[in-house]
């Protein structure tokens, strides 16, 4: 995607051809700002901070901070004690687990003296096939929208947080088929939850729909429902960072409000889900687990002073009790459909198995 008229990914291995860059997402929007990344614990303050968010971009990093670990102890001791690093930063997103036990799978048989290098060629490879999976997702919810287009009027989507570009390594799932959409020419427009507590939809999806040219309007969280009553949404799309076999999804908590809602007035719900974020392990969306970060996200907001510097402004009073839920879960029977880089599927196991039958229910027991 570009920035500023210059194409950029969200992560990728620098010019010493060592270290990793990444955009820091918590400047954003309000400064573009890239992040060096040199050591195991580098990759995992990105993470765990959310420097870099999204399943998918989360897995990708996880990948490359295992090659940075491997740099300076490339036993099979020093790889596993990296991996479990790398696995504690965040524990709903499934990309990540997902990407660490490939990485460790193809690594073992490989001899320590080879491994680092190794290692980066796979984390290249994982980044490279995420941005083959957008690409596939875009033009399979392309049609989706297509469908939805009414006369004297532009598709209007809805989505929740980011699951655009900035999410992945580049090409979004929920926004690549927005992105799709505009790029052929059909006239859309996208309806952007602010996204509490971190305002990711505000800060990030807004930014860049913005710079890639894709009309929008951002709204506060709680005006969706009106919204959807209001005959202004055609579909709603969100992105995901866990979805089980069953087609349960977990996603930024605020999502199945809008679910629900979008189920109320017959707005059909699609979920953009790579195969890299199904849970193929589990059955019952009750058993993801689901993240609880820190109160100063709810309490605090990021912004920028009238003088331009960046501030951080308490909206609630000191010490109230705050709990901070970052996901929630959504059934699959309030989901239309689920779009895979392999096409559009019910969100079910016959779904999901129609589209991956090679992860048929029988290898899993």
């Amino acid at each position: 995607m570009k920035v500023g008229g210059q194409n950029y990914r969200t992560i990728w291995v620098a010019s010493d051809g060592v270290s990793v860059e990444i955009i820091d997402q918590t400047r954003l929007p309000h400064d573009f700002v890239v992040a060096r990344l040199v050591t195991l614990v580098d990759a995992a303050r990105a993470i765990s901070d959310m420097l870099v968010r999204g399943a998918p971009l989360i897995g990708v990093t996880a990948a490359y901070g295992l090659c940075l670990a491997l740099r300076e102890d490339a036993s099979d001791p020093a790889m596993a004690r990296a991996a479990k690093v790398l696995e504690a930063t965040r524990p709903t997103a499934v990309n990540l687990r997902a990407a660490l036990e490939h990485m460790i799978e193809h690594l073992r048989s490989v001899s320590i003296a080879e491994r680092a290098a190794v290692a980066y060629t796979l984390a290249s490879t994982l980044a490279d096939q995420d941005v083959a999976q957008n690409h596939a997702m875009g033009q399979h919810g392309l049609e989706l929208l297509r469908s939805a287009a009414r006369r004297n009027r532009a598709v209007q989507v809805m989505t929740h947080c980011n699951a655009g570009w900035l999410a992945t390594v580049d090409g979004g799932t929920a926004l690549a088929p927005i992105y799709a959409a505009h790029d052929a020419g059909l006239a859309v427009h996208v309806w952007v939850s602010e996204t509490r507590p971190r305002n990711q939809g505000a800060a990030l999806t807004a930014w860049e729909l913005g710079h890639h040219g894709v009309p929008y309007t951002a709204i506060v969280d709680n005006a969706a429902g009106h919204l959807l009553q209001r005959d202004a949404v055609d579909l709603v799309i969100v992105g995901t960072d866990r979805t089980t076999r069953s087609g349960d999804v977990a996603n930024k908590i605020g999502t199945y409000l809008k679910a629900v809602a979008a189920r109320d007035c017959a707005v059909p719900f699609y979920v953009a889900v790579p195969s890299s974020s199904i849970d193929w392990s589990l059955d019952d969306g009750a058993r993801i687990p689901i993240e609880e970060r820190a109160s100063v996200e709810v309490t605090h907001v990021a912004g920028r002073s009238s003088s331009g510097g960046a501030v951080a402004v308490q909206v609630w009073p000191s010490g109230a009790a705050v709990r901070n839920v970052a996901f929630d879960v959504t059934p699959a029977r309030l989901v239309t459909g689920l779009i895979t880089e392999r096409g559009v599927c019910a969100a079910s196991p016959e779904g999901l198995l129609g589209l991956f039958p090679e992860r048929s229910l029988s290898s899993l027991r």
